[in-house]
């Protein structure tokens, strides 16, 4: 059986982060995560999508950005249940928790933080007649590699925050790229929609609202799309290469909506008075997993949830000992496995 401090189901930006803040107070970690890597959707689903709102980064791959996190928590020796989902959690008589995966693994811990972002998901897809025929054909419903659109003709679809953005990065790679939205507001961040305009302004991007694709059309591979103006139910026909619909991911939480937690439309309710603990004490959930008035579901928000869920995970593992937090610096501490080392540490002052 796995025993560490603190258990982390995720291993995504979130679950990472959270791993250098209870290191800073010298709580260990270990992680589980589906996946056979950390990094949650940034490795997965888009390592080379660049995101623009972390601190100190102008603009940071996705997948840079997990290298970091990676580098970040590396003196605090975390360790990784990778490929396996968890998929119960008993609750002891001493008030810890063993959760064991669905290939049979136990973790036991008195503290449990769910940083499993949107859980496990699909891409949501077009209500499109042929569109099976041509996924991996000219279809795709997210952007791994974007050297693969390099001189291609690519058409991307949707309102939000991803299409935005790749057809911002992809107008340096592919030879043409086409933004298609039903509407003409999108719901992304303001500076990248002004980028976007900018872009059609300098025709390196054709921005076509409001309209929709509603036909495919190709042989073995993908060849047109039929895009069809929806003020005036006009259509017309694309020369494409590659057709990318960007409508969001369909989340579920899987086993974990079964652990008798508090969930509101499909997200994790917490108390963000203080600390992002669920209805039930000792669990936490952080990261986009969970819900609360004012919720965001961004990076950075969940950096920020980690950080205080430390620290209310540190007072539940020692209830004996109270302390303020005054800041962070680099110095010699002794690594978990014993070995002295320059790392981050904590800097606080006791309270009597």
């Amino acid at each position: 059986m796995i025993k560490t401090d603190i258990l982390i189901i995720g291993a995504g930006p979130t679950g990472l982060f959270a791993v250098f803040e209870a290191g800073l107070l010298q709580l260990k970690c270990h992680l589980i995560d589906a996946l056979p890597q950390a990094g949650g959707q940034c490795s997965e689903i888009y390592p080379k999508k660049p995101i623009y709102d972390i601190p100190g980064y102008p603009e940071v791959l996705a997948g840079d950005l997990v290298d970091n996190l990676m580098e970040q928590i590396k003196p605090f020796q975390p360790g990784f249940t990778l490929g396996e989902r968890a998929d119960t959690i008993e609750k002891l008589d001493d008030g810890t928790f063993i959760v064991t995966t669905n290939k049979g693994t136990k973790h036991h811990a008195p503290v449990v933080a769910i940083a499993g972002g949107l859980g496990s998901f699909e891409p949501r897809k077009p209500l499109l007649e042929n569109l099976e025929k041509f996924e991996d054909n000219g279809v795709a419903y997210m952007i791994k590699e974007p050297e693969v659109y390099r001189d291609k003709k690519v058409l991307i679809a949707g309102g939000g925050d991803s299409a935005l953005d790749w057809s911002i990065f992809l107008a340096d790679v592919a030879k043409e790229v086409t933004l298609v939205h039903r509407r003409n507001e999108f719901r992304g961040a303001l500076d990248s929609v002004e980028k976007v305009q900018q872009l059609k302004n300098e025709d390196k991007i054709n921005l076509i609202t409001p309209a929709e694709v509603v036909a495919l059309k190709g042989e073995s591979h993908l060849e047109k799309v039929t895009v069809k103006d929806t003020s005036t139910s006009e259509e017309r026909n694309i020369d494409v290469d590659n057709f990318i619909p960007l409508f969001g991911l369909s989340p579920k939480l899987g086993p974990i909506g079964d652990w008798g937690l508090e969930i509101e439309k499909n997200a994790i309710k917490v108390d963000n008075t203080y600390d992002y603990q669920t209805n039930i004490p000792g669990i936490y959930a952080i990261g986009d997993v969970n819900t609360y008035p004012g919720k965001l579901k961004l990076i950075l928000c969940g950096f920020h949830e980690a950080t205080l869920m430390c620290q209310s995970a540190y007072q539940r593992i020692n209830p004996d000992k109270k302390y303020v937090m005054k800041y962070t610096t680099v110095g010699g501490v002794t690594g978990f496995d014993g070995s002295k080392k320059e790392a981050p540490k904590a800097v606080v002052k006791a309270i009597d």
